[in-house]
């Protein structure tokens, strides 16, 4: 007769106690109650705008550019090209006849189970988050400008990208979008987002699906941006919800680990101290810390200043405490979305486990051939080239380093291998074989 699942715990009581002590111990199953409801209508149009270019200023990139399933929601290179690329993944180059201006700052983050309720804060910086005392119920970098209407922060999230030079909009001086965006004319009648509402509602089969959808919506000239960003806010709801993975079934008390997955799993929840901050049933503390992750590409900075720098978190809230941290990620799916760190310094699950374990050593042996990326003559990695920036880096980090054997990375890689959900990787709509605007669907 097989032990009972819980009472196996009991049992086990003496091995799993140290080792989880150290950590945050299994979280609790996913349930429907985690995630906001999704229309499926909603999602389907929503599906429809995310693999249209018609979002962005040229008319040639989507969302689905940078964020595509056949690369588990990312684009499987470091730092890739928006306007000013063309081909798709680690295939996309920069256009010899629109040369961007330089690579898009960040890596690609996973879009995987962002319909949960405990997703309040996006991007690597967290620039985007609820709160309930500023316009709208969120704070961004549009402060008191920023618009009501958006269901979600995950739907606001949308309205960036759109606005940003080396993302979506495109220079000034090649279409209207990214002229208004030059001029600082975000809201209202001919700003950006506006100007992008516009194009979809002149798409008749676009203005028939939002009328349907959306009581508001009596005709085209009633299609807001944040209807947009809803529908398409909606959509990844839907698409990319991840709760059937194997570590699912261990949580619901459906299957068991053995072998390298469970002594990975002992040290992810115990001596390794992963659990630390990737905790709950998404492996995340929805914080930010520095943990001395390689700097590579253009950097974050305004457009006034000279550097290639990313200070991370610091750029949002001005304090020093917050230098070099970013958003600790999910980790769901996490075998499939590499490059990863918030430039996508690391092509490899295991060098970035050990790197991430100890942070000195792992800057100390880091070459920027452990990145994906396409050539780019205009490239300068100044920053892993300046010991001064390395030691700033490093000197942020204060998470103690955690000597792993090689043997324990792969156990612990072997364990996170466990997260990967074969429904929600595969999508459940899919790639249209077409969309309203005629344009081109990445594919």
């Amino acid at each position: 007769m097989k032990t009972p699942f819980n009472l196996r715990w009991i049992l086990a009581g003496l091995v799993w106690w140290p080792a989880l002590a150290l950590g945050q111990g299994l979280p609790e199953p996913v349930t429907d109650a985690d995630y906001r409801p999704v229309d499926l209508d909603e999602a389907k149009l929503g599906q429809l705008l995310f693999y249209d270019p018609i979002l962005s200023g040229n008319r040639t990139v989507a969302c689905a550019t940078c964020h595509h399933p056949d690369f588990a929601t990312g684009d499987g290179v470091s730092l890739s090209f928006g306007d000013g690329g063309a081909g798709l993944g680690p295939d996309r180059v920069a256009d010899a006849d629109n040369m961007p201006e330089e690579r898009i700052p960040r890596n690609a983050p996973a879009l995987f189970n962002l319909g949960a309720h405990e997703f309040t804060v996006l991007f690597h910086d967290g620039r985007l988050e609820v709160d309930p005392d500023r316009p709208g119920g969120l704070r961004t970098p549009m402060d008191a400008d920023m618009i009501v209407g958006f269901a979600s922060a995950l739907s606001a999230q949308t309205m960036f990208p759109v606005l940003s030079r080396d993302e979506m909009a495109g220079s000034h001086r090649e279409n209207d979008v990214a002229r208004a965006v030059r001029q600082g004319v975000i809201t209202g009648t001919g700003g950006a987002w506006d100007l992008i509402a516009r194009r979809v509602a002149a798409v008749p089969e676009y203005a028939t699906r939002f009328s349907a959808i959306y009581p508001h919506v009596a005709g085209p000239e009633d299609i807001a941006f944040t209807d947009i960003s809803n529908a398409i806010a909606a959509f990844m709801e839907h698409e990319w919800r991840s709760d059937s993975a194997p570590f699912d079934a261990v949580l619901r008390g459906e299957a068991e680990l053995d072998g390298p997955q469970q002594a990975g799993l002992d040290l992810f929840y115990g001596a390794a101290r992963c659990s630390t901050c990737h905790l709950g049933p998404f492996l995340t503390d929805h914080g930010f810390h520095a943990m001395g992750a390689p700097q590579i590409g253009p950097g974050k900075s305004a457009s006034f200043e000279d550097h290639d720098r990313d200070e991370g978190r610091f750029r949002v809230t001005g304090d020093p405490a917050d230098l070099y941290a970013f958003r600790t990620p999910s980790l769901r799916n996490v075998a499939l979305t590499a490059p990863y760190g918030h430039a996508g310094a690391h092509r490899d699950l295991a060098a970035f486990v050990a790197a991430h374990a100890d942070p000195v050593a792992g800057i100390k042996a880091y070459t920027t051939d452990q990145a994906v990326l396409p050539v780019f003559e205009a490239e300068d990695f100044v920053v892993m080239r300046d010991p001064e920036q390395v030691a700033a880096i490093l000197g942020a980090v204060r998470a103690p380093a955690v000597k792993l054997s090689p043997g324990e990375v792969a156990e612990i890689v072997a364990f996170l291998e466990t997260l990967t959900d074969p429904v929600a990787v595969k999508g459940r709509l899919g790639v249209p074989e077409t969309v309203p605007s005629g344009l081109p669907v990445p594919r």
